[in-house]
């Protein structure tokens, strides 16, 4: 006989995180573009450490078009990046992939959200994913769109209005977090 408490719901979903507004402060009107101009949100670490007990992955999906304005180069976000990732493993959280797109807003054919090529490009590279098993996580209307068009559940993280409805709302990550924890997963939320 299995037992019922064994069994966690990180088994089956899996999270999908915008970066700005959601684990770092949006800058107003402009673009982190070196590690010095990172700046966490309180309270992100705790909460990527109770998320990953309810999530099998955790991705970021982030529009970069500051690289294709030319304001900083891939190879700096990536350094960005890889120091992000660094300072959430060194506080006891995992994220198992970031995926960009430096693509400007205004290319027609772009990898950009609210389109689904980054979800596209995490299911290719881990196969397991099921999208109506996932959640889209963002401070943005686009956010919402974008997990919404690959078919996820959404939240919105925020204030912003959004024409969209998400399927839940919390003012920060803290707050979803400890949601999913005193309920036991997305299963019971």
């Amino acid at each position: 006989m299995t037992d019922h408490k064994t069994q966690s719901p990180a088994q089956n979903w899996y999270l999908f995180l915008d970066r700005d507004g959601v684990i770092n402060r949006r800058p107003v009107m402009d673009y982190v573009k070196n590690i010095s101009e990172f700046d966490f949100l309180p309270g992100v670490f705790e909460s990527l450490s109770i998320l990953r007990q309810h999530f099998k992955r955790i991705f970021i999906v982030t529009n970069q078009q500051g690289v294709g304005k030319g304001v900083m180069s891939e190879n700096e976000l990536q350094k960005i990046h890889d120091w992000m990732l660094l300072q959430i493993e060194a506080h006891g959280a995992k994220i198992d992939q970031v995926f960009y797109c430096t693509h400007l807003k205004n290319q027609l054919e772009n990898c950009r959200k609210p389109g689904i090529a980054m979800a596209l490009q995490a299911k290719s590279m881990f196969p397991e994913i099921d999208f109506q098993r996932s959640v889209m996580v963002g401070d943005t209307e686009s956010d919402i769109e974008f997990g919404r068009n690959a078919g996820m559940r959404t939240v919105l993280i925020g204030n912003e209005k959004t024409s969209i409805k998400p399927d839940k709302k919390y003012a920060n990550l803290l707050d979803l977090a400890y949601s999913l924890a005193k309920k036991g997963g997305w299963d019971e939320a």
